[in-house]
């Protein structure tokens, strides 16, 4: 829908937040950054304003709908050059057995590219293995990068 990315993970606890804080305050300094976090969480939110000097909304299903999700999104990343969007949990991770919710689900509504960051820790080949299912799990979804975190 608009200029920006996802930044989600393979689970919680991967480093999600660290890495989009670096990745917000690294564009921050070329460009001017719209923050937004999946979910209800005001605690990354708060991080994210800290390094940005600025708010970041948050973008939750169940407490906007989808519409009104859409509608803020929109409004508020047009402030900015380019809108880095942090996940909750693990990307495919939604309140029940469906991805509603999800990062996944967030991704593929506002046509988001996903940066996925890994905990490859004590891996090697096997964080190959971990991408390539994330990327087949859902083929709709734009995985469009990786971040190895915890090398």
């Amino acid at each position: 829908m608009t200029k920006g990315i996802l930044i989600a993970g393979t689970s919680s606890g991967v480093g999600k937040t660290t890495v989009s804080l670096g990745l917000m305050a690294a564009l921050g300094k070329i460009c001017q950054v719209v923050p937004f976090k999946v979910g209800p969480d005001y605690i990354d939110a708060a991080y994210h304003n800290f390094v940005l000097g600025r708010p970041s909304y948050n973008l939750d299903f169940y407490t906007l709908g989808e519409d009104r999700l859409k509608a803020l999104y929109l409004e508020k990343s047009e402030a900015g050059d380019v809108a880095v969007t942090e996940g909750v949990m693990g990307l495919f991770d939604g309140a029940d057995a469906s991805d509603f919710g999800s990062s996944a689900h967030m991704s593929k509504t506002l046509g988001l590219p996903v940066i996925l960051v890994i905990d490859a820790g004590g891996m090697s080949g096997s964080a190959a293995a971990v991408a390539l299912g994330f990327r087949d799990f859902d083929r709709e979804l734009n995985l469009a990068g990786l971040i190895l975190n915890k090398v």
